[in-house]
């Protein structure tokens, strides 16, 4: 029988894959959705066993944004019941130490190219579209986008591409940096599975350390950070990982990590 829960959360040994399933609506964050897709990240962020994350969607599209449904029916409150759940999500996401990849396809607009933005490694499949879209519907944007996007592109073209609200493809968002790789349609899920893996087999602890650093980098002077690096070292050297990658090295062999 088909599943028809708005997200399904997988687990495939330390890989969490959360998979929005409302493929109809191409994956369009509805309410059920949002509190589904907070649901499955507090899950998985207080699963240590977690060690990579991959977030992805059924049907042809990674996502369509917000759906419009819910915000025409009620435009104030279908707006907060939707990006509560969803900003908190974000904020765990970003936080916790396992890696998150984006693997994305098809159509990645509004709230779903916000979304990937907040990913820490994006997979792109060629011949995906993309259109940040708010101010086609007379809106600002949500779901991180103003905080991530002037961040990898730039104030001056984060503007454009918020003002303009132009569609633009995966080859496009690969030169602007907004994506890592693109890879053929046949061959997203593969390339997504190998990087996951190899992200699920390294030093998570560290992992989650240089995500925090990066992300607040250009929020603290350079006191600031170099105080921040200090005290994550410090932490990362106390771990398991540590220990095992300098011995690693000394018998001139690769590290086996277990995440702790």
């Amino acid at each position: 029988m088909k599943n028809t829960a708005p997200l399904l959360l997988e687990r495939d040994g330390s890989i969490a894959t959360l998979r929005f399933n409302r493929p109809d609506a191409l994956n369009a964050i509805d309410v059920p959705l949002a509190n589904a897709f907070l649901a499955a990240v507090q899950s998985i962020a207080a699963d240590p066993g977690v060690r990579a994350v991959v977030l992805c969607g059924n049907g042809k599209g990674f996502m369509a944004g917000g759906d419009l449904a819910t915000l025409r029916a009620d435009p104030v409150q279908g707006a907060i019941n939707i990006l509560t759940p969803l900003n908190a999500a974000l904020q765990m996401l970003t936080q916790m130490n396992a890696p998150v990849i984006a693997q994305v396809h098809g159509v990645a607009a509004g709230a779903g190219l916000s979304l990937l933005l907040m990913a820490d490694y994006v997979l792109m499949a060629e011949g995906t579209r993309l259109n940040l879209a708010y101010i086609n519907l007379g809106t600002s944007c949500d779901v991180g986008a103003s905080w991530a996007l002037p961040r990898i592109v730039g104030l001056r073209k984060a503007l454009e591409i918020a003002l303009l609200g132009d569609a633009f493809t995966a080859e496009d968002a690969l030169r602007l940096g907004l994506v890592n790789r693109v890879v053929p349609v046949a061959e997203l899920e593969t390339a997504t599975t190998a990087l996951a893996q190899r992200l699920a087999a390294g030093p998570t602890v560290a992992y989650g350390a240089m995500k925090r650093l990066m992300r607040a980098s250009t929020d603290h002077t350079l006191a600031e950070q170099l105080a921040a690096e200090k005290e994550a070292f410090v932490h990362c050297a106390s771990t398991e990982d540590f220990r095992a990658g300098v011995e690693a090295f000394h018998q001139r062999q690769l590290a086996r990590f277990a995440g702790r």
